[in-house]
């Protein structure tokens, strides 16, 4: 039940179904990104935690003397968060712990298909891919790409939502030909063929 609630927010929040925290989600994740990009995980942690700490000291502060100045008692003004339930429940962190599993099993699995060459043509596929990625490498470091990804991530899924025929029309030609020049590479190396073609 808690894992849809929090696939429904994230998605309203990528597809802008409220931009006023869309907008600070992508303010607030970029400002972290950048200062991430500026100073080191150390100190962007101690300072955020920092400013924090020092601007709930100086709201409790401000609310201690305003119920002494009007003879209130309306008690601790955190008190609404100090009684939520922050722990993590067995069973939830059981389902994490297996999701993670399955998909580090899956990507392992993957791994070993690709670099012990189980199928010649996903394997050059991959070899093609690894070789862009010297190049995006040698252009960006990994916080700017991480940067350019969460930007991505409130940008794209937006854009795509409103030109939703268009951009399927052109995936699907893309794919048809790449699957054309895989189906001809395949059929020109028989090496390409996986292990339970050749048994047949």
């Amino acid at each position: 039940m808690g894992s849809d609630s929090e696939a429904i927010n994230l998605e309203s929040l990528i597809y802008w179904r409220s931009a006023a925290r869309s907008g600070a989600a992508l303010g607030a994740g970029l400002a972290l990104l950048v200062a991430l990009a500026c100073c080191s995980v150390v100190s962007v942690l101690a300072y955020s935690s920092l400013l924090a700490l020092t601007a709930a000291v100086a709201f409790r502060v401000y609310k201690n003397v305003l119920q002494a100045v009007q003879k209130t008692n309306e008690g601790h003004p955190f008190k609404w968060l100090l009684e939520q339930d922050v722990s993590v429940s067995a069973e939830r962190a059981q389902s994490l712990a297996a999701a993670a599993t399955a998909h580090l099993n899956a990507a392992l699995a993957e791994l070993r298909r690709l670099f012990l060459v189980e199928d010649l043509v996903d394997s050059l596929k991959f070899g093609v891919l690894l070789w862009c990625l010297t190049y995006v490498g040698a252009c960006f470091n990994g916080i700017t790409l991480i940067i350019l990804a969460w930007i991505a991530l409130f940008s794209l899924p937006k854009a795509y939502e409103m030109n939703k025929a268009q951009v399927d029309a052109n995936l699907e030609l893309a794919r048809s030909k790449i699957n054309e020049i895989s189906a001809k590479v395949r059929a020109a190396v028989p090496l390409g063929r996986k292990a339970e073609d050749k048994d047949k």
